[in-house]
């Protein structure tokens, strides 16, 4: 590539560097700034057809009505928590458990986000658990940053495996069952040693920057907790990586962990003596009953009740996204397709009813008849998520176009193929034999800007499998680097980053958010290449 088409492919990274991370401008005039510099850029300078850039645009649109419509319905699950009392009850609930806000941020964010993030993927994770710490009291960018940081190990094995059965399969010319399990246990045995730093990264990064003495050592000071909490998800999901496949992981790891960690919690199992609250909430006491509580209906509910909902959606999502059962191929059946747009090769298609949106809908009206809530009620919740969406979706008006711009770059005929593909097999020759240390950050940068594990996975897995068999490296072993990369880029992704700040109503504070992750991300690739480079100079 010449400095000019380098510059060009770096546009689309650099620019939302640029504008999100150091001016710190709305991620609405970033966006769609950047998308106005990056068109022109792939126009003059990579050749792309006008044609080939607006079709890209009008598939951007396509896939950013899948995002709204599961913000949509994370927001609509929210206020209708919210508005029939549920969200008070949950939050006395959690006080019940444990008053400590670092180990409340363990629960939702890293264990039930995995839980969530296995048997769903497509952003739930955040668009649940961030607005549920936010009704427990965390604050806004807190709320966000922290659970997408938390949405990280789980990844691996999101969506019922999607990252592997889909990302890794079709990325390769070829690959068999056993070898999608090799990749599979590999990934997840180097995660045991970097993922389980997780909950300990969020706990301190919550005392730090949110905490009356802005001090890590007070999240550090919970690290033997935080560790048992690392592996009560990890070990059960190396365990089924092992044992089952790809599919299970982050479901039954979430799930046994959950369980470890809240019992662990009840019979004061690593549990400091020294309780951790934030500055508002000094000296608040769990006096309330978290069993029985006065909804704003004057109706009672539950801590059951109020959590009933919750559980609901994650029973729904494990039936919709199994294989073995009829209710995946039925509500994918129900697609709108676009095929061929403008005459090119691009296609995209909506499945309405497959998207974990419509399940949030669907748990809604459920909640309408069971919380016993007033027509007035229900209507506020429809009104305000309505009104809430607006801002996310004219920013994603811009920002998926410019991904997809960035993506099918790659014209037949064409001196290069696409920006992403050029632009990691410039690092593959810099960094020669020392690639261990760059693949992560690979599917890192696959995540970031397609919004994508499974995507990133497609778009990079044959040039990680080319450059290992170059480097006379394991194929697996380079394969399995890239998954976790493609988790790391995750946590800074503008896609989910945009969303997950829509739930919370931080729209405009995106390049915050980033701030925050960016620093978490670049720790997580560089781990697992540091491990990964022992782990080699070993066999």
């Amino acid at each position: 590539m010449t400095l000019l088409h380098t510059l060009t492919a770096l546009m689309p990274v650099a620019s939302v560097l640029l504008f999100l991370v150091i001016l710190r401008w709305p991620a609405m005039k970033a966006m769609s700034i950047s998308l106005v510099i990056t068109a022109l850029m792939t126009t003059y300078i990579w050749h792309v057809p006008i044609i080939q850039i607006s079709a890209s645009i009008l598939e951007g649109w396509i896939i950013a009505a899948s995002i709204l419509i599961i913000v949509f319905g994370a927001l609509f699950l929210l206020n209708t928590l919210t508005q029939g009392g549920a969200i008070t009850v949950i939050r006395a609930g959690f006080i019940g458990i444990t008053p400590d806000r670092r180990i409340q941020l363990i629960i939702i964010a890293w264990l039930f986000g995995s839980f969530l993030e296995g048997a769903s993927g497509f952003g739930t994770p955040a668009a649940i658990c961030a607005p549920l710490l936010l009704a427990l009291g965390f604050n806004p960018l807190a709320a966000v940053a922290l659970a997408l940081i938390a949405d990280s190990s789980s990844v691996s094995f999101g969506a019922v495996g999607t990252p592997v059965l889909v990302g890794i399969s079709k990325g390769l010319d070829s690959v068999t069952a056993s070898q999608l399990q090799q990749i599979s246990t590999t990934a997840i045995s180097i995660d045991m040693f970097v993922g389980v730093l997780i909950p300990l990264m969020l706990v301190s990064i919550l005392t730090r920057f949110w905490g009356q003495n802005k001090s890590y050592k007070e999240g550090l000071a919970l690290w033997p907790f935080a560790l048992f909490s690392g592996f009560a998800f990890l070990f059960p999901a190396w365990l089924v990586a092992n044992i089952l496949g790809p599919e299970f992981p982050s479901i039954i790891g979430g799930l046994v962990g959950l369980i470890l960690v809240i019992s662990a919690v009840k019979f004061n199992f690593l549990v400091p003596k020294t309780v951790w609250r934030f500055p508002q909430d000094q000296g608040q006491q769990a006096a309330d009953n978290p069993n029985r509580i006065i909804a704003p209906n004057n109706t009672t509910l539950s801590l059951y009740m109020a959590w009933a909902p919750y559980v609901l959606v994650a029973v729904l999502l494990v039936l919709t996204r199994l294989n073995s059962l009829p209710f995946k191929a039925l509500l994918a059946k129900v697609k709108i397709e676009f095929t061929d747009i403008l005459g090119t090769d691009i296609s995209n298609s909506i499945s309405p009813l497959y998207l974990p949106g419509f399940i949030f809908v669907i748990v809604c009206v459920i909640t309408f008849f069971l919380h016993s809530m007033t027509a007035k009620q229900a209507l506020t919740a429809l009104s305000t998520s309505a009104k809430t969406v607006i801002p996310t979706a004219l920013t994603l008006a811009t920002a998926v176009p410019l991904v997809r711009i960035f993506i099918n770059s790659n014209i037949e005929g064409a001196a290069l193929g696409s920006m992403p593909k050029e632009l990691a097999a410039t690092m593959a020759e810099l960094f020669g034999q020392a690639w261990p240390m760059a693949a992560s950050f690979v599917g890192a940068l696959g995540a970031f800007i397609s919004g994508s594990a499974t995507f990133s996975n497609m778009m990079f897995a044959d040039l990680q499998q080319a450059t290992a068999q170059n480097l006379g490296i394991a194929e697996h072993f380079i394969l399995a680097l890239q998954i976790l990369g493609s988790n790391a880029g995750n946590m800074i992704c503008v896609v989910n980053v945009v969303a997950a700040c829509s739930v919370v109503g931080l729209s405009g504070k995106e390049g915050a958010v980033i701030r925050l992750t960016l620093i978490p991300m670049i720790i997580y690739c560089s781990l697992v290449g540091i491990v990964a480079t022992v782990w080699l100079s070993l066999l």
